[in-house]
């Protein structure tokens, strides 16, 4: 019996054992979708919302369960819709097949309708790309793609495939074997190089594991855990390497690299031997290549002969396996005397330790840590950006509890559906992504999948406001001048020079979760991040979004008072009497606050007599009182002298400023001076926690004042933390 293309590429995936498929269908690829219908008791096809949606899921499914990731997209755009997807998987050695749909044979290199070169487009990124065009090839290179995918150093295998040859009939032949002529990848372990290269780690006094990628991508945490309590030598781990050895593990130092731990870069820097296995020792772990492992002889194993001496040249190469090779090595190696050099390495780590400033108002390592607390078994995935880095320092990891995450490439917008994949992949184990507020939105479409899969994916939101990662390096390399990474910048920050943005942030994450059908909460204070991961546990058939709200990183605010006050409570009010219409009617709007504080605002007319006056007082159950002495205040003076706070407090460009100062939250005086802008004059009071006055800044007064007051929760009838008077 003759098959057509089609469903000869379905048979060979039966034979490849896939039961999943990612994908989203299209004219050209047609066929193939009426042939996956004959099987779909047999083989899943998860529907996507969005083409690179399916690839990064089939990745996270390939990372999460070590089988080979399934995608497919028709022709045209559908296919480079996959790119950047295909792209994630080929840096971080992720073994993915891509099927494409393309016109028909007669049609290709003519600029045919939704024509384009995949192939070719994909060539740098991809281990083998091929347009299949004859019919009796199909099977031999189906089976090719999956063989190539999986050995060797894993990646992605594009197969490209002409309408015509899909619909052609042939032989329904399998090969059985597979013999490519060049492509032979090394199976075995050279045993000389593997003694030379032990000889050199026993006779070393400062010797150090270096563990990359490479040893998870093989699964050989476990023996390699025991190579290192045998030997005794530390490790430091690259990002994608974390985990190989359990993180709360005595021996294990840390992440290295500009986003690593201090005592891990100084172990790097000062060892006698580097006993590489799986990295390929890029820029962000070595930095300058002539500074790196400086004064250490240099063991590398990997399955690639590409990467060996590639960026820094080693002394001892081994090309093979991770798990082939670190199992032989646990056959020869022997215990080392490195209480010496584990004693200087601690000394290190307790110099600098790896810690995050304790802050009253909630932090990432909260979030973490209570991910740590609260899950025995997990995997976690990252989406991209200072999140990742923080998850990547902080999370525990060991045999239970993965991570899953885009580190050669960095692709924004990887976690929600790499989650997905990994869910679909592992479903009796937790499946937590993290993700900021800008990559969120990068692939936000694949929560629609998520929800229709019922997968009960818990998706952490560190909304900061801002490209977190982006804006640091700003602040590093750039002057500080934050150009676009405030993610509320559109026509009002241009329009005002950069000293407005709205008060609202877009979208509304919670509101879009449930408007997919999903669940959303909204975290904005450490005491009810244990509630909101339980609760999220309790929902078992749909994803849960929680929307932790983290302090928006400005590091021209002092983050002890003016980025908790200005941000978090004033913005607040602005947008109060801005959305509110009937405000001073009612007297009264509830709202959500982060912060336990009482505040209270008076606007005086300074030309009319002292008993006239307006307050608005915000107490501990967060509702926002207006009252009117005269009835004659109107909302627009309310309104515009809210405006003029944020205008001076919060939306002055540093540039702009006059002089600046640090405050402290234990009440040191401080005092921040801001030129005239549209309204002339300031005064600012700042008083300790002892009600003592600080320092007075006066210009010439306005129309109105305006005094604020902020108490502490313990005190709300003492004297104010902070006051701030403007004339």
């Amino acid at each position: 019996m003759q098959l057509t293309g089609a469903e000869i590429i379905v048979e060979c995936l039966k034979e490849q054992g896939v039961d999943t498929v990612f994908g989203y269908p299209g004219g050209a690829i047609l066929n193939v979708y009426d042939a996956l219908y004959e099987y779909r008791d047999e083989i899943t096809h998860v529907l996507t919302s969005h083409e690179q949606g399916a690839s990064h899921a089939a990745d996270g499914y390939a990372r999460a369960t070590g089988k080979v990731g399934v995608c497919m997209a028709t022709s045209g755009p559908g296919a480079t819709n996959l790119v950047t997807g295909i792209a994630t998987a080929y840096m971080d050695s992720v073994p993915v097949v891509a099927i494409t749909a393309n016109v028909g044979k007669a049609l290709l290199g003519k600029d045919s309708f939704q024509e384009v070169d995949i192939v070719g487009i994909t060539r740098s990124i991809t281990k083998y790309g091929v347009t299949v065009r004859k019919r009796e090839d199909l099977g031999r290179i189906i089976k090719e793609a999956f063989y190539i995918a999986r050995t060797g150093r894993p990646g992605p295998v594009l197969v490209d495939l002409p309408k015509d040859v899909m619909c052609e009939l042939g032989s329904p032949e399998y090969p059985k074997t597979v013999n490519i002529r060049g492509y032979k990848p090394n199976t075995s372990v050279h045993i000389g190089q593997l003694k030379k290269a032990i000889k050199v780690l026993e006779k070393a006094k400062r010797p150090l594991f270096l563990a990359g990628g490479g040893v998870n991508i093989a699964r050989a945490g476990e023996i390699f855990t025991q190579v290192v309590e045998k030997t005794q030598v530390p490790v430091v781990t690259t990002i994608m390497g974390r985990g190989a050895i359990p993180t709360d593990h005595p021996l294990f130092v840390g992440n290295l690299g500009m986003h690593g731990a201090y005592a891990a870069n100084m172990a790097v820097s000062n060892c006698d031997v580097l006993f590489s296995i799986g990295t390929r020792f890029n820029d962000r772990i070595t930095g300058k290549l002539h500074a790196f492992a400086p004064n250490a002889q240099i063991i590398h194993i990997d399955i690639d002969t590409a990467s060996i001496s590639r960026n820094i040249q080693v002394d001892i190469p081994i090309v093979a396996d991770a798990k082939e090779a670190i199992t032989k090595m646990a056959e020869y190696v022997t215990e080392q005397n490195t209480e010496k050099w584990l004693g200087q390495i601690q000394a290190w780590k307790e110099e600098q330790p790896p810690n995050m400033k304790d802050r009253k108002l909630m932090s990432p390592l909260d979030i973490i840590s209570e991910i740590n607390r609260q899950f025995e078994e997990a995997i976690i995935v990252t989406d991209v950006g200072q999140h990742q880095m923080l998850v990547t320092q902080y999370a525990e990891l060991n045999n239970k509890k993965h991570l899953v995450t885009s580190g050669g490439l960095g692709t924004m917008g990887y976690g929600l559906p790499g989650a997905i994949g990994a869910k679909i992949g592992n479903p009796d184990i937790p499946v937590i992504a993290i993700s900021g507020d800008g990559g969120m939105q990068m692939n936000i479409q694949e929560m629609a999948t998520a929800v229709l899969e019922e997968l009960p994916v818990i998706l952490c939101i560190f909304n900061n406001e801002y490209l977190g990662m982006v804006r640091q390096w700003q602040k590093l390399f750039y002057g500080k001048r934050y150009s676009m990474t405030n993610l509320k910048s559109g026509a009002l920050s241009r329009r005002t020079n950069g000293e407005e943005f709205p008060s609202e942030y877009v979208p509304d994450f919670v509101k879009l979760a449930e408007s997919y059908g999903a669940k959303g909460i909204r975290v904005m204070k450490k005491e009810d991040i244990a509630a909101a991961f339980e609760d999220a546990k309790k929902n078992t058939k749909t994803p849960t979004l929680i929307e932790f709200i983290i302090d928006p990183e400005n590091p021209d605010r002092d983050e002890s008072f003016m980025e908790k006050f200005v941000t978090n409570i004033v913005g607040k009010l602005c947008r109060a009497a801005y959305d509110v219409g009937d405000l001073m009617e009612k007297k009264s709007v509830t709202f959500p606050l982060p912060l336990d504080y009482t505040l209270e605002i008076y606007l005086e007319d300074s030309n009319g007599p002292e008993d006239e006056w307006i307050e608005l007082s915000v107490s501990k159950n967060s509702t926002v009182c207006v009252t009117d002495s005269t009835d004659e205040v109107s909302r627009m003076e309310l309104k515009e002298a809210i405006e003029r706070i944020i205008r001076k407090l919060y939306h002055v460009p540093k540039a702009q400023q006059r002089e600046i100062s640090v405050e402290t939250p234990d009440g040191t005086i401080t005092a921040k001076i801001i030129p005239d802008l549209e309204y002339p004059g300031i005064s600012l009071e700042f008083c300790g926690k002892d009600g003592c006055p600080g320092a007075i800044l006066e210009y010439s007064p306005t129309v109105c004042g305006v005094q604020l007051r902020v108490y502490g929760k313990d005190e709300p009838d003492g004297d104010p933390i902070h006051v701030i008077r403007m004339n």
